[in-house]
Formats: structure tokens, C-alpha cells, sequence
């Protein structure tokens, strides 16, 4: 009986080790280059969707204080607060507007006179103050609607005035169509009623991701609201 010897299986030599080792360390730095590069994508995707969301859902907040600005209940029976002057300041980046409001939760009809301005912070904010047999606690309340906040180079605020009181905004230029152009800084309003309103927000990203904030650039809305409340007066 022929016995086969041992000594002639042959195992993994040290170099054929070496070359899988760095096959596989190849292959290991190429998927982990990919799970970055794709892990930064979906940062920037995600950072890109959160800057446009925001923004937006401050605009829609401004434009419905906007819309209300000057409204009044003409319910005899309600108990009605008399509602000043629709918009108490005109500012290049800040505007105050007051208007009733009637809350459902509380049965009662409240004054409410809304506040924006832009903080040393870069944050847009809404400051509301209830004038109402139940005040809520706190009051005045300050929240913030926007971080990030650039500022245009014609402010935030631009106005549509009606000069010759005819409820209509004004043509500026006179070329018969009212346009950006025709929407006056807030300085040049003066006595002149406003009967209209461009907003211009822009939003950055989060400035302490850099990394992010590099290839973000930031988002700008621009809407323009009629004052329905002033033009129907």
C-alpha cells in the first residue's frame, strides 16, 4: 500500500497573503469613497431641501399678517377693539401691522399687532402682542421664523403706495404696468398710503457646517401682497 506524504499540500504563501491583503484594501478605499461622497450628497440634498422649506414657510407667515393688515370685525354684537392705523412702522427690514382676530379657542375677539424685524443674529423674527379680555402668557411673544438671514441691498420690505387715493397702486414709472420697479423703499413712502407690499426673503445654510455651507448657496423668495383690507376702505 503506496502512503502519500504530507509534505505535498502546499498552503498560502506570505506573497500571495500580501496581494489579497491589498486587493482588498483597494476594494475597502473604493466603497468607502463612494459611502462619502454619497453621505455628503445626501447632506447637501437634505440641507438644500431645509433652506427652501424654510424660507418659504416664513414667507407664507409674513403674507398672511399681510393679507390681515387693517382688517376689523363689523359684528355689532361682538366685543370689538378698535383697530389703529393698519401698519404702524414701514421699515426697510422691519414692519408692524395690526389687525382683529377672532379666537375660536378662546370665544373672543383679540387685537393683535404683529412685529417683524431681522435681529443682530441674522434671524428673522415675529413678535406678537394680544390686546383681549384673556391674553395669553407670555405677552408680548417673540419666535423665530428664519435663520440665515441675508439682507437684500433694497431690504426686505418694499411698498406700493397709492398717492392720488384711489386704492390702487401707484404706476412709478409710468410705462402702464405695474412691476417691481413701481414698489418704493420705505424711506420714500412718507405720507402716502400703502396698498401693497413686496417681500424679499433670502436663507442660508447652517454656518457651522462649513463643509456644507460651501456648496449651499443661499435661497431667495420674492412675493408681492396686496393690502385687500386698505383697498376695499
Amino acid at each position: 500500500m503506496k502512503i502519500q506524504s504530507m509534505n505535498n499540500e502546499r498552503g498560502v504563501t506570505l506573497v500571495e497573503l500580501l496581494v489579497a491583503l491589498v486587493i482588498a484594501a483597494i476594494t475597502l478605499a473604493g466603497v468607502y469613497r463612494v459611502f462619502i461622497s454619497q453621505t455628503r450628497s445626501y447632506a447637501v440634498q437634505d440641507q438644500v431641501v431645509e433652506v427652501q422649506q424654510s424660507v418659504r414657510s416664513a414667507m407664507d407667515i409674513i403674507l398672511r399678517d399681510l393679507r390681515m393688515a387693517g382688517f376689523d370685525d363689523d359684528n355689532p354684537n361682538a366685543l370689538v377693539y378698535t383697530v389703529p392705523i393698519a401698519i404702524t412702522t414701514v421699515g426697510t427690514n422691519t414692519i408692524a401691522v395690526n389687525y382683529e382676530y377672532y379666537n375660536r379657542t378662546l370665544n373672543q375677539y383679540e387685537l393683535h399687532r404683529v412685529t417683524y424685524a431681522v435681529n443682530g443674529s441674522s434671524q428673522l423674527t415675529r413678535t406678537l402682542n394680544v390686546t383681549a379680555a384673556v391674553a395669553p402668557v407670555p405677552n408680548p411673544s417673540t419666535e423665530v421664523l428664519l435663520d440665515n438671514v441675508t439682507l437684500p441691498p433694497d431690504g426686505i420690505f418694499r411698498y406700493g403706495i397709492d398717492n392720488n387715493m384711489d386704492r390702487i397702486m401707484d404706476d412709478q414709472n409710468g410705462d402702464g404696468v405695474i412691476t417691481a420697479a413701481d414698489y418704493v423703499a420705505a424711506g420714500s413712502v412718507g405720507t402716502a398710503r400703502v396698498v401693497a407690499i413686496r417681500v424679499s426673503l433670502t436663507g442660508g445654510p447652517n454656518p457651522t457646517n462649513v463643509d456644507v455651507a460651501k456648496i449651499v448657496s443661499p435661497r431667495t423668495l420674492v412675493s408681492a401682497v396686496t393690502l385687500r383690507n386698505i383697498c376695499l376702505r
